[in-house]
This record gives C-alpha cells, structure tokens and sequence, in this order.
C-alpha cells in the first residue's frame, strides 16, 4: 500500500511539472508582453515557481515513501536497491554525495557563477543583494528565469528545466554512491558505468543556460558563441547520463544479489 501511494506521488508530480511547462509555454509569446500585462505575468512566473516547488516536494516525499516500502519487500531488483541503502551508513553518504555534486553540477552548468573581474552593481545597474525574475520568452523549459545577485561577483541562474535535471541527476549519482558501499566487491564495469554516468550528468543542465548566463553576466560575445556549441551537445550528454546512471544502479544491484545468492537483502538499521 505504501509503495503504491509512493509510486503515486512520483507520477503525479512529474505530471504536474510536466503540465507546467507546457501551460507555461503557450505564454512565450513576445507579443503577450505589455505594459498592462507584465504584472499579470509576473505574477504567474511566481506562481510556477511554487507549484514546482509543490511538485518537487510530492516527488520527494513519494520516493521517501516507495523507498521505505521497498526496503521491506521481498525479491526483485527495486527491493535490492532500497534495501542496501536503507541504513544510517547510505544514508549519510547519500545526503552528503546530493549537496557536494549537487554544488559542483551547479558550477557546472551556470547556475552557480563567480565572476571576479565583474562587479554587477556598476556593470548592470542592479542592486546587490537583489533578484529578478524574467517571465517571457524562451523555449518550453527555460523559463520563467530567476537571476539572482548574491554579491557583486556571484549570482544565480535558475531555470526550470535546469532545476529539474540537477535534481534528477544528483539523485541518482547519491543513490550510485550509497549503493556502491555496499557493492566494494562489484567489477569493473559496475564502478565504470557508474563514473561515466556522474561525468555524464555534469554536463547535462541546460548548457545552453550555461552560455546564456555568460552572456548576461559577462556581456560578451564569446559567451554566446559557446552557448551555441554546447547546445548541440545537450540531447546526447542527457541521452547518455541519465540511463547510464539507472543501469548502474541494476548492474551494482545484480552484483549484490550475486554475493549473497538471491535478490533480497534485508534492510539496514
């Protein structure tokens, strides 16, 4: 019963992001901005913001829920998985591997900068400390945008497809990690499939955000010309991370199974 509440709250809050971003997209018309409406839009650009934030924390909680029933449940390769992990040791390395590759994503892809040789106050005119949000337009996914100045020489990017990937991706590089203490014994191929998939997922948050951020931070061309070529990239980096880290998952799973002769491993305390 708790697995399947768990399971429930995953899709639906997937579903309402997904929602989201498509409701979201019919109004990235730059025509639909006036004078009279940009309230009205900014208002709404809020509004996504706390429905994803809604959403994210139905998915959390659902996984916390799937995960805690399939700890207890016997045979199979979810069980496996969320038993091994299921003990005070995973769980310590789980939260501590989410918050460093989740900062080091951030540096990654552009949401988090430090810029020395600019100071935002007098290059752009803003106040520090200060935020924007910028309702309109862009592709589905990339807005509305928040841009965020910390200090004169570090600010914040954030994007709603970005936000998503960071998440999904620093989840499953911690929830890699966490099974792999219980996985020392497992090949090669196990530990290399689990490597290339964190390397993978560096790359995968919106590297066009990424050079966009460099552009509106920096002003410069070259920013926008690596903005372009990394663009290109993104489909495959996304398409080679994100599975290659589940099928670690299974492989290190498989491996354990192995070890201790069946698929179910009781949990941990």
């Amino acid at each position: 019963m708790q697995a399947q509440r768990g399971r429930g709250l995953i899709i639906a809050g997937f579903a309402a992001i997904a929602c989201l971003m498509l409701v979201y997209s019919r109004y990235q018309d730059p025509s639909y901005i006036t004078p009279q409406a940009v309230d009205d839009f900014l208002r709404m650009a809020v509004g996504f913001y706390v429905a994803l934030l809604i959403s994210f924390g139905g998915i959390a909680y659902g996984l916390y829920t799937y995960h805690k029933a399939m700890a207890r449940a016997p045979g199979g390769m979810l069980s496996t998985i969320a038993a091994v992990t299921w003990n005070s040791r995973s769980k310590k390395i789980f939260v501590a591997v989410f918050i460093a590759y989740g900062i080091f994503f951030s540096l990654a892809s552009g949401t988090l900068v430090y810029q020395p040789d600019v100071t935002f106050s007098y290059h752009y005119g803003v106040e520090v400390p200060s935020a924007q949000i910028s309702p309109c337009c862009d592709a589905p996914g990339y807005m509305p945008r928040i841009l965020v100045y910390l200090g004169e020489h570090t600010g914040l990017q954030i994007v709603p497809i970005n936000l998503i990937l960071q998440l999904t991706v620093s989840y499953l590089v911690a929830l890699n990690a966490a099974i792999a203490v219980s996985a020392i014994s497992a090949s090669r191929k196990g530990k290399g499939a689990t490597s290339v998939g964190a390397v993978a997922g560096l790359f995968i948050a919106c590297p066009t955000c990424a050079g966009t951020l460099s552009s509106v931070f920096v002003g410069t061309a070259s920013g926008i010309a690596v903005s372009v070529a990394l663009a290109q990239l993104q489909t495959l980096f996304i398409a080679v991370s994100i599975p290659v880290l589940l099928a670690a998952l299974f492989l290190l799973a498989g491996r354990i199974g192995e070890a201790n002769g069946r698929c179910d491993i009781p949990a941990g305390e």
